[in-house]
């Protein structure tokens, strides 16, 4: 099972502050997300390329859409 949780030290790097990220908690990529909820700081990487990747595996649909907006008053409505 893979490690959940490490001990690291937080050090300055210039005016940052900054943290070694240990080999098992290593991100994919070169760019990264971070964002702070309450006391928890979260850093994702951005995957780039994966959505069009995975949207051309998918097949066309056959179905159509349903008409959704069918007894809504048009736009052009001046009355709106």
């Amino acid at each position: 099972m893979p490690h959940t949780e490490r001990h690291v030290r937080l050090f300055r790097n210039g005016r940052n502050q900054a943290v070694r990220i240990p080999r098992e908690f290593e991100l994919e990529g070169d760019e990264a997300i971070m964002r702070k909820e309450g006391g928890c700081l979260i850093v994702e990487p951005i995957r780039k390329g994966r959505l069009l990747s995975l949207l051309a595996t998918l097949s066309p649909l056959d179905e159509s859409f349903p008409d959704v907006d069918k007894d809504l008053p048009s736009l052009d409505d001046p009355e709106l």
